[in-house]
């Protein structure tokens, strides 16, 4: 992985560059940023530049020793830590370690550096348990870390989603870097920094990351996945600084897709005052899950807010894919000053009624019976 790789965050490559050629490589950092910004590429990248032997304009050469193991992910003085589950078949007293599921990790990171737990959960069969770093895992980074360095240079530790850390595991990591072995660099990606131990928080050097620039998806989207100019245009604005998402929006099974069936279904059945249909579909809602609930709900919002903004016709302002747009075009005269507000507010009240487990059926029925006095407010 070379910091060309990387996609945009030219400034924070730069940063890094300066940190290794001014011999000022702090042992413990913290990468963070918004979700889909590149912190797990870019960390991968700065691993890969820290262990090449052979920098070449300030990136990996490519083709030393290092970096052919690197590209691998074979390198014996990188270590990954990342959330597991209990695999299948395992006691009921068994502590997973990162190393149990290393197949499904490097066939990850060989499809792409830009993924999320959700990705990765998927990965490793997840279905509802929940992936954490165990205490157990502390002890094999400190083994790790205390043997010498098979190729001379540093030992990485690489930790994807620290936070997910158990309190033991913490204390054992917080141990570790206070305390680090020889020419050891820790790497912590962080989605929630804030659930981090204080204290290991205050022991690291926390760099932090922008969103990607529009333009810079734009021009991956034509040049790595052969999207047409207006199109990828498009999708970089709705991407909103994530490469993750932008990749989303290209999925056949993207996720926003079914979201906007359902934002079409709900206001057809409220407009319309069609008691039955609407009791359909909190029924269907109510089969996503929580979590996916929630993240339809923020959709529903933003809809509301690119509906309000398409009648200025203005088209900065908007930020949508084709097929939002097509509905947005006939939507968008019944969202007005007259509604705009309470709009907003129904969806943020749902947002914070399913996260405090509230009936979702209700919830939903609720919603979809307010929607039809404010669609017809003037």
């Amino acid at each position: 992985m070379t910091f060309q790789e990387v996609i945009g965050q030219e400034d924070a490559k730069e940063r890094l560059r300066m940190l290794v050629q001014e011999n000022r490589v702090p042992h413990a950092m913290l990468f963070c940023g918004p979700q889909g910004c590149g912190k797990m590429a870019l960390a991968m990248a700065f691993a890969s530049y820290l262990l090449c032997a052979n920098k070449e304009n300030g990136d990996s050469c490519g083709h030393c020793p290092q970096c052919a193991m690197t590209r691998k992910w074979s390198h014996p003085d990188l270590h990954f830590t990342y959330p597991v589950i209990k695999a299948a078949g395992t006691s009921s007293d068994y502590k997973p370690v990162s190393d149990d599921f290393a197949r499904e990790w490097h066939r990850l990171l060989d499809e792409s550096p830009y993924f999320t737990i959700d990705h990765w959960l998927r990965e490793i069969g997840a279905a509802n348990q929940q992936a954490i770093i165990t205490v157990r895992e502390s002890d094999e980074i400190s083994r790790k870390l205390s043997l010498k360095s098979s190729q001379g240079g540093y030992k990485v530790s690489l930790i994807w989603l620290p936070e997910r850390m158990n309190e033991a595991s913490a204390n054992k990591l917080l141990k570790l870097i206070e305390e680090p072995p020889s020419q050891t660099v820790f790497l912590l990606v962080s989605e929630e920094p804030v659930l981090l131990l204080e204290t290991i928080r205050s022991r690291t050097q926390r760099f932090d990351m922008r969103a990607i620039d529009t333009p810079a998806i734009e021009q991956s989207l034509i040049k790595l996945r052969g999207i047409a100019e207006e199109q990828a245009h498009r999708i970089a604005r709705v991407a909103d600084g994530s490469w993750t998402k932008a990749l989303d929006l290209l999925s056949a099974e993207n996720e926003e897709r079914g979201f906007l069936e359902m934002f079409i279904k709900m206001n057809r059945q409220s407009f319309e005052r069609n008691i039955r249909g609407m009791r359909n579909w909190s029924d269907d809602a109510y089969e996503l899950g929580r979590e996916r609930q929630r993240r339809m709900l923020k959709y529903f919002l933003r809809m509301i807010r690119e509906s309000f903004m398409y009648n200025f016709r203005i088209p900065e302002l908007n930020y949508m894919t084709e097929e939002e747009e097509n509905f947005v075009r006939r939507f968008a005269p019944y969202v007005n000053e007259a509604n705009i507000i309470e709009m907003s507010d129904l969806m943020a009240e749902g947002i914070r009624d399913i996260g405090q487990n509230a009936n979702a059926r209700i919830v939903f029925f609720d919603t979809a019976l307010r929607m039809t006095r404010l669609l017809r407010s003037k």
